[in-house]
Order: structure tokens, then sequence, then C-alpha cells
């Protein structure tokens, strides 16, 4: 009779399934914890939290599965009792990827889902006083690059409108929307979305003033938005009914320490 082909091994399914490939691959490559804590940068009792079953950062995880050359979609999906094909390319891309690369923070779809929205945008005008510029932006979930992108909308000088990539870092309280073009770079660093909807911090980027362009930096303040049938957007002043809205929520970035401008 022809022999049969070797059954594939069995889907790791929980956290204990997950430790046990862990503490498997330590044996096979005779590491200590100290010596696996120093391989993946990490604290010792990060380690023995980790084995002893208890929640760890996926950053975390991701480290020690490099260290052990362990699978770690399926680890972490173990770990997270979660059930996704990793072996199925149609629902991969329907899920949106596994994870961002590590040096935009390494995050997974599900850890940055309540991201995905759009945004009414608020900063103030680089030339004119007293004018609060507002406009749409969408945060979506790229498939082929796996990570937040980010997409202005609704802008008055709309050729000048931004897209680009959200960056979290996993220890930090704030995050960065960056876009690239021709060398060129904008940096957006807001605190992380609160419970509110809302994201707050500066943006640094170049203003045309004149011939010349110019570095310039303000608040700027991020507001999820279910519809934007009834809101302001492009220059709003103060004869506008919105304004003191906009103009509260701009004053507030300063005033409860989500940003400071020094000078």
């Amino acid at each position: 009779m022809p022999s049969s082909a070797p059954k594939p091994p069995p889907p790791l399914v929980t956290r204990t399934d997950a430790l046990d490939h862990l503490r498997t691959a330590m044996v096979e490559k005779k590491l200590t914890q100290v010596e696996l804590a120093d391989a993946a940068d990490c604290h010792e009792k990060t380690i023995q939290n980790l084995l002893g079953g208890r929640s760890v950062r996926d950053q975390t995880l991701f480290d020690v599965c490099m260290v052990l050359g362990l699978n770690f979609p399926g680890i972490r999906d173990a770990w997270h009792g979660e059930s996704v094909a990793r072996d199925n390319p149609a629902e991969l891309a329907a899920t949106g990827g596994i994870m961002a690369p590590v040096y935009m923070g390494a995050y997974t779809r599900a850890a940055v889902d309540h991201y995905i929205a759009s945004y009414l945008t608020l900063r103030r005008s680089f030339t004119k006083p007293d004018t609060i510029v507002a406009y749409r932006t969408d945060v979506t979930w790229d498939p082929e690059w796996p990570s937040l992108l980010f997409q202005e909308r609704d802008r008055l000088d709309a050729p000048y409108a931004h897209r680009g990539r959200l960056y979290i870092p996993a220890s930090s309280m704030f995050i960065h929307l960056v876009s690239l073009t021709k060398g060129a770079m904008r940096m957006v660093v807001v605190s992380q979305l609160d419970r509110g909807g809302e994201m707050r911090g500066l943006i640094t980027t170049l203003n045309k003033q004149r011939a010349s362009f110019m570095p310039v930096s303000t608040p700027i303040v991020y507001v999820q938005r279910a519809t934007f049938d009834a809101v302001t957007l492009g220059e709003c002043m103060p004869q506008h009914d919105a304004y003191s809205e906009y103009k509260r929520l701009l004053d507030e970035t300063i005033e409860q320490g989500y940003a400071r401008l020094i000078g």
C-alpha cells in the first residue's frame, strides 16, 4: 500500500497550546528564562509572566517568537483565543492582514480597530488670523501593507491634502500620522484615541510664505464623527456658529497638556 502523507500538526487553539510550544522551543534551543529575556530585550519578570500564562503585550509575544523561531500569528491567535484562518488567503485579506511592520509599532488590526473611522480635523490657519481650518480625515486598514492608513478629504486646498500611515509605539501615550512625498515629510503627533473619540497634539509641516516654504507647527485635534451632514468644514471664522466650539477644542489641547509650545 502506498504510504500516506504525514498529517499536519494540529492547530493551536488555546493559550495552553501556545505555552506548550513556547516552553518546548526554549528546551530545544537550551534557553533559560534569563537568556530568553536578554535575547528578546525585555525584563526577566516579563518572561515569567508570559510563561505563567499572564497577559503580556503582543510586541513581547512577537519578540519572543522571533527569538524562538516560532510562527507569531499562530501563537498570538491561540494566546488570545482568536480563530483566524491563517492558511486562508481570502479570509486573511478580509481581516486586513496580520500585523504592521515592527518599525511602525508592530500593531495588529484587532488592537487598533477602534481607530478605523472618519474624523473632523481642526487646526488654526497658518496665514489668516482668527481662522480655524476644518476638514475630514478618514482612517482605514490597508491589507496589502498591513497598517492604518489616513487620507485627508474636503480640504479647500485639495492639492495639498495628505495621505500617509499611522505609527503607534507600544509604550507611548502618543501616536504619529506621517506622510512622505518625494522626500518631504509631514508629522502629526497626537494622543491615543480616548473614550470620547478625540486625539489631540501638534502638526508640524511646511507652509508656503510668498516664494518660499517655512516650517510651522500648531495644535491639531481629531474628533470621530459618524456623519458630516451638519459639520462646518473649510475656513471657520469668529462669525460662524461652530467657531467657539472649534476654538475650545484647540485651546484645551494646550491647556490640558496634550502639547506644549515653547517660545
